[in-house]
């Protein structure tokens, strides 16, 4: 499995959301998270339109998580930036056995990554 810098970096913005006591201003997540600002707005917006965080405007505004950080999976946040993984291609004649171990190589990181939630993390630290 190959993880984008996207990921990586929406992964560190909902981790900062996850530690924070309240809503969170973009400017202080991405410098947080080494994150380039515009980027990390993109990002931001992104999750947002998922419905994993929730904004505000004005001066008490900023970002915050949608649910509970034990109630975000590590698959949710990678799903928005990376999409549904498409099956692999049909593997030809002796090759064709491949499919089966990519299939459950496939459930088995799904299994794993939506075993493991922003709480799970934020613990770890």
């Amino acid at each position: 499995m190959r993880i984008s810098a996207r990921t990586q970096y929406a992964l560190g913005a909902m981790l900062a959301l996850a530690v924070a006591d309240g809503p969170v201003r973009s400017e202080r997540i991405a410098a947080s998270q080494d994150i380039p600002r515009r980027f990390c707005d993109n990002i931001l917006l992104q999750l947002r339109r998922a419905g994993l965080i929730h904004s505000q405007r004005g001066p008490d505004g900023g970002y915050w998580l949608a649910r509970p950080a034990e109630a975000i999976a590590l698959a949710d946040v990678i799903r928005v930036t990376e999409g549904v993984e498409p099956a692999a291609r049909p593997f030809p004649k002796a090759a064709a056995p491949l499919a089966h171990i990519w299939d459950e190589l496939r459930d088995h990181e799904d299994r794993l990554l939506g075993a493991i939630t922003l709480a799970d993390v934020v613990a770890e630290r």
